[in-house]
C-alpha cells in the first residue's frame, strides 16, 4: 500500500470515528438518586404532540434510564420522547434491604410520573421490581413483585387507570452495578418504570 492510500483509509477512519460520536443530553447530575432531574424536561414534546403513526414497536436502544440500562422495554410508539421524559422525571425509585415500602423521595418522583401519566391518557407503563444479589433466587423474585406491585398501587391512588400499568419482577437477574457491596446493592434494589406500546 502507497503512503498516500493510507493517509486516504487512515483519514476515512478518522471521519466515520467522528461522525459516530455524539454528546448524551446535558443533565443535571448533582443528584443521582431517583429523583434527578434534567434542565431538559421542559424542552421534551407531550404525547399528544407527536405523530401519532410513528413507527411500530419504536427503538429499544433510546431508553437507557437513569444508568443506562434498557431492560428492553421498547420506546411508545405513540410518543417516541416517553422513555427520554420519564428518565427527566425520574424513572427509578430505590428501596432498603428486603422492603417494599417507598420513601418519601421515592414518592415524589412517583408522583412526577403519575402527573406525567395523568396529562398523557394514551401512555402505558411497565414496572419491573429490582433486588440486590443476595437471597435466594426465589425470594428475590417475590421481593421484586412486591416492590413493583408497591409502585403501581402508589400510581393508581394517584388517579392513573391500573389497566394502564403492568408490573414484572426480575428479581436478582438484572443487576444495575455489579459491585459485590453495600453502594452496589443499594442501586440494584429498584423499581424501574419504562414506557410500553
Amino acid at each position: 500500500m502507497t503512503y498516500s492510500k493510507l493517509n486516504y483509509v487512515g483519514l476515512s477512519a478518522f471521519i466515520l470515528l467522528a461522525a459516530c460520536a455524539s454528546k448524551p443530553p446535558t443533565t443535571n447530575t448533582a443528584n443521582t438518586g431517583a429523583g434527578s432531574r434534567s434542565t431538559e424536561a421542559a424542552a421534551l414534546p407531550p404525547a399528544s404532540a407527536t405523530n401519532q403513526g410513528a413507527g411500530q414497536g419504536g427503538n429499544q436502544g433510546a431508553n437507557s434510564g437513569l444508568y443506562g440500562n434498557n431492560y428492553g422495554a421498547g420506546q411508545n410508539a405513540a410518543n417516541p420522547y416517553a422513555g427520554q421524559v420519564l428518565a427527566t422525571l425520574g424513572d427509578r425509585v430505590f428501596f432498603a434491604t428486603d422492603a417494599y415500602n417507598l420513601s418519601e423521595e421515592a414518592r415524589a418522583t412517583l408522583s412526577r410520573q403519575a402527573a406525567w401519566l395523568n396529562g398523557n391518557p394514551n401512555s402505558r407503563l411497565l414496572v419491573a421490581g429490582n433486588c440486590d444479589e443476595r437471597g435466594t433466587r426465589e425470594y428475590n423474585l417475590a421481593l421484586g413483585a412486591r416492590r413493583a406491585n408497591s409502585v403501581k398501587d402508589f400510581l393508581v391512588s394517584l388517579g392513573v387507570n391500573a389497566n394502564r400499568i403492568e408490573t414484572v419482577s426480575y428479581g436478582k437477574e438484572r443487576p444495575i452495578d455489579d459491585r459485590p457491596n453495600e453502594s452496589g446493592w443499594a442501586i440494584n434494589r429498584n423499581s424501574h418504570s419504562m414506557p410500553i406500546n
